[in-house]
């Protein structure tokens, strides 16, 4: 049983895959660690051998697999001082004259469940026969996937494996998002390893909490029957907020519209959006001084008339919250940096895209049978850089 629905009924209702890889991650988290961990010998020479003061380091994906890199971007420049900018693949294929600058040294990291997509095998090989000094990682969950041996066979790439289950079924990624989002912010703290056990157990527990006891709570959401939905996020959590628009956009087959933003962003015109049937989302930021505008917008919101929801989605408690809002989703777990909670804050979009999908009577785990979209992406012409 998942989210109180038996599994039978979840096969019939096609979810079962989506149900599974939601609630599975808590454990391929652990899985993620031990990878790192075993593999901290090499990361830490690749490293020491590619990372300098003058790299550039580049985070690239497509659709979440880009979203993994808008969300620790912010996290990984504070971290190591030196130029780090996440852009998709998509955009790197198209448009490579503003991003390929042969003489800078170059990290380029790759995320990619399948590792077959053509913008991601593209952007590979871009990067390769046009930057002098490339250096490339790849975090993936295909082991089969064209990327992972393209990497494999290359002296100047690092290839992770991410666990084998992590490689979804379903049509969204859920546990391969986690799982490589992870992986990084590991890596990247690979001294630390050892002490970072400690934010991983806690993280396991706060999404063990989630999956098993928040989905009531994360289905009153759901049960608002709205048509909209708004994610409204800061700093990191502006980079998830892309991913959780995208779950419920992807899940529901379009059938709900949903958007994201950054707090202050939104009353620039995106506000507009609001109307008697939208739920606005406010993931609550743990930085005190960015919470005070978390907090203004949604007392104007709240405040607005109109007959829209507004839920805040904190880690921690937060004095006074059911006062400015119609739902209060509460994470209740020890302090842990803020990077980490981003785990927590995702849990609650997966399950309310999913919950939120067989509201609308929508499959999640195909939720566009037309085949129009696809679960690794078709049709793609990748064109010779040099040649055009």
């Amino acid at each position: 049983m998942y989210f109180g629905i038996e599994d039978e009924k979840l096969s019939d209702l096609g979810g079962i895959y989506t149900a599974k890889e939601i609630s599975q991650q808590p454990k391929t988290w652990l899985k993620t660690y031990n990878i790192i961990n075993e593999n901290k010998k090499s990361i830490k020479k690749f490293l020491n051998d590619k990372v300098k003061s003058d790299t550039k380091i580049i985070l690239t994906g497509a659709g979440t697999s880009a979203y993994v890199g808008d969300t620790v971007e912010l996290y990984l420049k504070n971290k190591l001082n030196i130029e780090v900018q996440s852009v998709a693949t998509t955009d790197l294929v198209s448009n490579p004259e503003y991003y390929i600058k042969k003489d800078i040294k170059t990290l380029l990291i790759s995320f990619a469940r399948s590792g077959n997509s053509p913008e991601s095998i593209g952007v590979y090989d871009l990067f390769q026969e046009n930057i002098k000094d490339i250096s490339q990682l790849v975090i993936t969950c295909n082991r089969e996937g064209e990327l992972a041996k393209k990497a494999s066979q290359s002296k100047n790439s690092l290839c992770l494996l991410m666990p084998e289950e992590s490689n979804d079924k379903g049509f969204a990624m859920t546990s391969s998002f986690s799982c490589m989002m992870l992986a990084l912010i590991l890596i990247f703290d690979i001294d630390n390893i050892d002490n970072n056990k400690t934010y991983l157990d806690i993280i396991v527990s706060n999404g063990g909490n989630i999956i098993e006891n928040k989905w009531k709570e994360i289905l009153s959401l759901v049960d608002y029957n709205c048509d909209r939905v708004v994610y409204l996020g800061s700093g990191i959590l502006k980079g998830l907020s892309k991913e959780m628009a995208l779950k419920n956009l992807e899940l529901t087959s379009g059938r709900v519209e949903t958007i994201w933003e950054s707090v202050l962003g939104f009353r620039h015109g995106p506000k507009s959006i609001i109307n008697d049937n939208t739920l606005v989302i406010v993931m609550n930021s743990m930085n005190k001084y960015t919470n005070l505008y978390d907090m203004d917008l949604m007392k104007e919101i709240y405040s607005d008339s109109g007959n829209h929801k507004l839920c805040a989605v904190t880690y921690g408690k937060y004095k006074d919250m059911t006062k400015f809002c119609n739902k209060h989703i509460e994470i209740n777990g020890e302090p842990i940096p803020e990077i980490y909670c981003v785990f927590s804050f995702m849990l609650i979009g997966q399950i309310f895209g999913f919950l939120n999908s067989l509201r609308v009577n929508i499959s999640p785990d195909n939720p566009r049978i037309d085949g129009t979209v696809n679960r690794v992406v078709k049709g793609v012409n990748i064109y010779n850089y040099k040649s055009v």
